[in-house]
Parts: structure tokens; C-alpha cells; sequence
């Protein structure tokens, strides 16, 4: 029990002291989740929106594929994107690999099926009558698609919450596709799985408890967007 309260305390004063190192891993993880969540917002909400929204021949396909997504090994993923990327990749040419964006890539891939399928699910989860009711009451078409995304707006937060939880506390694509460099591409997902190997354990529960506030603060704005949307 006291090695956990020294290394406790160690983490503290790493924090405090403004220790390099440390923040060089945290101002990575913030700039790759900021990337893939952007690109998985992006591509991933019009997506989901769409496969709830609209009937179109395949959807029960491209639902279950997207489900499917869900559960894919995050470690498959890492694997496919960096065939990609490498030397001897067909992209291998654009430089991605051990690389912020690289690492952005397999991300984003990780993260859009949870929006698409959650965001799906919200908009197919609103009230039936809404889309006739308000085509009877003479609204026109993008007055109906606001009002669809008005509706479903928790459900979209809640996607987008959930998808930046998984992203910022990913380690296997982060490792695969950025290579853990010092002062580069190393998060703190990878660093706290590193000094703990290492036996630095203040050093990785400084990165832990970072992490736990950087979630907390996202949680926290989450549920401020929800308070502020129900008055």
C-alpha cells in the first residue's frame, strides 16, 4: 500500500513540477483525439443520420456491417491500416506511418462505427409521428431534417461521448501506428503502459490521473450541452 501512496505522491509533484515529459504525451493525445474526432464527427454523424433516416435497398446490410464494426478487434484494425501505410503500402508514399495523423487514420476507422450506429439508433428511436406530423402541417423537407436532428440530439451527444472515450483510451492502434516516440507520437495510454513496464509507476499514474480528467471535463461539458438543451 505505500508504494501507491508514494507513487501517488510522486505523480503530484511530476504535475505540479510541469514535468516535460509528461506533458509532451498528454499535448500528443489531445492534438490525435482532437484529429480523429473531428474526421469521425465529420464522416460518421451525416452517415448514421442518413442509415436511420432514410429506407434504401441494403440497409439491414450496412446496419450489420456497421454492428459488426462495433466489435472488430481494435488490434485487426492497427494491423489493416498499417499495410496501408507503411513503406511497402499503397499509401505508403504519404509518410502517415509512426505519425500524429497516422495514428489520427486507424482512430477515426476505430471510433465512426460507434457514431454511425449510435446516431442511427437515435434518429430510428424518435417518435414515429414526427416526420408525418410535420408534413401535414405543411413544414417543408429541411424544416423536417432540423427538426429529426433537434430530436435526436441527446442521442448524438451520447455517440459523441461515447466515441471519444474509446478513442482517447485506445493503446493498441496508438502503439501499432505511432510507434511510441519520445516526444512525438507517444500518448498516455502508451506511455503509462510503458513507465509502468519500466517500474516508473508515479509516472504513470501522473498520465493516469490526467486521463481521468481530460474524461471528465469531456463528461462534464456533455451533461452542461444536455442541461442547457432540456430548458
Amino acid at each position: 500500500m505505500n508504494y501507491i501512496l508514494d507513487g501517488l505522491r510522486q505523480a503530484l509533484i511530476l504535475l505540479l513540477d510541469g514535468d516535460p515529459e509528461t506533458f509532451s504525451a498528454v499535448w500528443t493525445t489531445l492534438v490525435v483525439t482532437f484529429e480523429a474526432m473531428a474526421a469521425t464527427l465529420l464522416l460518421g454523424a451525416p452517415a448514421g443520420f442518413l442509415l436511420g433516416y432514410c429506407s434504401f435497398p441494403g440497409k439491414r446490410a450496412a446496419r450489420l456491417v456497421v454492428e459488426t464494426f462495433l466489435s472488430f478487434p481494435t488490434v485487426v484494425i492497427g494491423l489493416v491500416v498499417y499495410a496501408f501505410i507503411s513503406r511497402r503500402g499503397p499509401l505508403g508514399e504519404w509518410g502517415l506511418l509512426f505519425t500524429v495523423p497516422g495514428m489520427a487514420v486507424g482512430l477515426t476507422i476505430l471510433g465512426l462505427p460507434i457514431v454511425i450506429a449510435l446516431t442511427a439508433q437515435a434518429v430510428e428511436n424518435l417518435d414515429p409521428r414526427l416526420r408525418p406530423t410535420l408534413l401535414t402541417l405543411g413544414a417543408k423537407p429541411r424544416h423536417v431534417f432540423w427538426a429529426t436532428v433537434s430530436e435526436a440530439r441527446f442521442g448524438m451527444l451520447l455517440a459523441t461521448t461515447a466515441a471519444f472515450g474509446r478513442i482517447v483510451s485506445e493503446i493498441g492502434i496508438s502503439m501499432m501506428l505511432g510507434g511510441n516516440v519520445k516526444w512525438d507520437t507517444r500518448t498516455i495510454t502508451t506511455a503509462i503502459a510503458l513507465e509502468t513496464g519500466k517500474g516508473e509507476f508515479a509516472t504513470g499514474i501522473a498520465l493516469g490521473i490526467v486521463l481521468m480528467v481530460i474524461a471528465f471535463i469531456v463528461n462534464l461539458a456533455a451533461a452542461a450541452c444536455r442541461g442547457r438543451s432540456a430548458a
